[in-house]
């Protein structure tokens, strides 16, 4: 019961499911999840926080930067269900098709120079 509460509430926001969904994708930085949500770093940390929390992210941190994906092969069933259940209900969605277009102008973003916009 906990864990499927972990997730309800991770569900809960649109700015959790945009992340998640932004993450179908592969690993981003959270400079780039700060510049798709167009968010307070702070917010979108928090956010992921509740998404890692719930075991539907996993994280990592190289030097300054922290990098976000969704579980591999591997992991938990459930959130490979959980992306496709999104995926089903969401998928024509006129914000997340948004998302899906500018992900890929984000993406070609100089890393650095994105993540030092947000740092400093």
């Amino acid at each position: 019961m906990r864990q499927f509460m972990a997730i309800a509430k991770a569900l809960a926001d649109e700015n959790r499911v945009r992340a998640m969904l932004l993450l179908r994708s592969g690993e981003l930085c959270l400079c780039q999840i700060i510049e798709m949500l167009a968010l307070a770093p702070s917010t979108v940390s928090k956010h992921m926080a509740v998404l890692r929390g719930a075991g539907l992210v996993e994280s990592r941190k190289s030097g300054r930067w922290h990098y976000y994906r969704l579980p591999g092969d591997d992991g938990p069933k459930r959130v490979a269900e959980t992306v496709r259940w999104l995926r089903t209900c969401l998928g024509k969605d006129k914000q997340i098709l948004a998302d899906s277009r500018r992900l890929k102008t984000v993406r070609k973003m100089r890393r650095g120079q994105l993540c030092m916009h947000y740092k400093g």
